[in-house]
């Protein structure tokens, strides 16, 4: 063999002798038709399934949105009121009493149930002080409330000024009781299952719950402890979230369309056909008896609160919704706290579900019509369903239709149901109505964070048992607290703070810790099929795809929401 320049002549040589020759067209072409081959038997017949299940997933969810709406247009027009629903009478008064300021005034202290309010913290530095403020201003007789602060902060600094916080309240007469504990396990149900324990509490009957951002208004006991003193069957009563600074940008105001129709719409709906539905964890109060009923707190899964609903109104206790008692609260206004909560809220349901779908079928205490309800309506259509059609349909199938032309959507599917239901939705914050388009843009966006999250709870893998306090960054010190009027003692402190941080402004982060690459990565391939729309397919899709796929994009750059200094 010959060196140098010889050894790529020889290698020719060496390879025109082989008998075998490669036809680059052939092969080229056999690709081409394996590629068409496994487009028609796996590719196609898969889209088309998705659009079967997911045409028929918004049509379950249509038909549990129009059901809710009757119901809720049936509590407006024929006035069904709670109050109308159950006994409801001041405390200390009697059926014949018309005088309700009378009542009050003759009822004696022991009239009224002791009641424990609970507040659990975990580093609240900028809401303790208002939050405990509020709960020590709330009027029933001193000596039959007692205020439980459940301190789990890992912060010494903020252990100590809850502490003192707790004890200025003791100085001035308030029963208030300062509580820690030696670990978080738990979380938040361990926390409340191990204020439980104390012997004080063994004199309660009810528990109000509050979370360290919510301030309620004085009267709240006076209108809600009545309807459990009245009515043995009723465990819970729950009230509405009051959002201090929903239009403290755009990702505050999303928020509050979403929870306003769950609150105005959904619980009004549960409590009036079923006296049931899903405990918010906060702005409620308890009967202890049903709590024990239930099995108390269980730390199971991160909806602690939600499980403990579930396994009561199995025992065969009932609930009431009082949308006319407003908490003020605070809307995560970042969106990195917004996704930890998000992720939260969506991942233990669905792991809930998983825990309890056989316990609820067998379940011999309620009726059959209740069961069904809380396995397919509750579960099913409103925590799993909902994120998954949400994700696959408008984000996954819509967009890969265009790039097949077997796939054929049909026009109710895109246009007619989900606009029936998107209206359904947005009547609940009627003020926000002109940013409708931009919340469903919003809200497809969240889906595919919602949608890992229920996956991650089915299969329980993960960050199945993540638990990530919401951060909280003092908006509700802007608001001004209610005046008490009679009660000098507990109204003392209950003033305008000024919050614990500066003013919010943008900061430059490295580039790499701050994109979200999973929305940037969905939002360039939807951009891609609007541009294949535009220049081939000619479906008409592009509009939506070009602004959903901006959408992604905007959130994925971190364009959303404020960013904490």
């Amino acid at each position: 063999m010959s060196s140098g320049g010889g050894v790529p002549e020889e290698v020719a040589r060496l390879w025109g002798e082989l008998p075998v020759r490669v036809d680059w067209a052939a092969v080229a072409a056999q690709w081409a038709e394996a590629v068409a081959a496994v487009r028609a038997l796996v590719v196609v017949p898969a889209v088309r399934l998705l659009v079967a299940v997911s045409l028929a997933m918004t049509v379950m969810i249509l038909a549990e949105k129009l059901f809710v709406a009757a119901v809720c247009l049936a509590v407006r027009a024929f006035r069904l009121k709670p109050e109308r629903r159950y006994k409801w009478l001041p405390i200390g008064a009697t059926a014949s009493d018309d005088d309700e300021e009378a009542c009050l005034g003759a009822a004696a202290g022991t009239v009224f149930p002791m009641v424990l309010v609970q507040i659990p913290m975990y580093n609240e530095r900028e809401v303790y002080k208002l939050s405990i403020g509020a709960a020590c201003a709330l009027d029933w007789p001193s000596d039959r409330v007692v205020i439980q602060v459940l301190d789990d902060s890992t912060d010494p600094t903020v252990k100590d000024l809850v502490e003192k916080e707790c004890q200025k309240w003791q100085g001035k007469g308030v029963n208030i009781k300062y509580e820690v504990r030696g670990n978080r396990k738990g979380y938040k149900a361990g926390a409340l299952k191990e204020g439980l324990k104390h012997d004080y509490v063994k004199e309660c009957e009810y528990i109000a719950m509050f979370d360290a951002d919510f301030q309620p208004e004085s009267d709240f006991l006076l209108r809600t402890v009545p309807f459990l003193v009245h009515n043995s069957e009723i465990a819970l009563v729950q009230t509405r979230w009051k959002f201090v600074n929903a239009n403290e940008c755009l990702l505050t105001r999303f928020q509050e369309m979403s929870l306003d129709y769950h609150f105005k719409y959904e619980q009004e709906a549960g409590s009036l056909v079923y006296s049931f539905f899903g405990f918010n964890g906060t702005a409620g109060v308890w009967r202890i008896a049903a709590i024990d009923d239930a099995g108390g707190w269980k730390d199971r899964t991160t909806v602690e609160d939600m499980d403990l609903a579930v396994r009561a109104t199995l025992q065969g206790w009932k609930f009431v919704y009082v949308g006319d008692v407003k908490v003020k609260s605070e809307l995560p206004s970042t969106f990195k706290a917004y996704r930890f909560q998000q992720h939260r809220w969506s991942c233990g349901p669905a792991n809930l579900f998983k825990k309890m779908m056989v316990e609820i079928l067998e379940n011999k205490k309620v009726s059959f019509w209740n069961k069904i309800h809380l396995w397919y309506d509750f579960f099913f259509v409103g925590k799993i369903a909902a994120h998954t059609v949400t994700f696959i349909y408008y984000c996954f199938v819509i967009p890969v239709s265009v790039w097949l032309p077997e796939i054929q959507i049909p026009l109710w599917g895109v246009v007619y149901v989900p606009t029936v239901i998107t209206l359904c939705k947005a009547v609940g914050t009627p003020s926000s109505f002109h940013l409708v388009i931009l919340w469903v843009l919003f809200e497809n966006v969240m889906s595919l964070h919602r949608i890992k999250a229920a996956i991650t709870g089915l299969l329980e893998a993960g960050r199945v048992n993540e638990w990530v306090v919401t951060e909280k960054l003092g908006d509700i010190n802007k608001t001004k607290p209610a005046s008490n009027g009679s009660d000098t003692v507990k109204v003392i402190d209950v003033e305008l703070t000024t919050p614990l941080i500066p003013k919010l402004k943008k900061r430059r982060t490295r580039f790499w810790d701050k994109y979200h690459y999973s929305e940037i990565f969905v939002g360039i391939c939807i951009i891609l099929s609007g541009c294949y729309d535009v220049l081939y397919a000619k479906t008409g899709y592009y509009i939506f795809l070009f602004i959903q796929g901006l959408a992604f994009l905007i959130v994925g750059f971190d364009y959303i929401g404020v960013c904490p200094p």
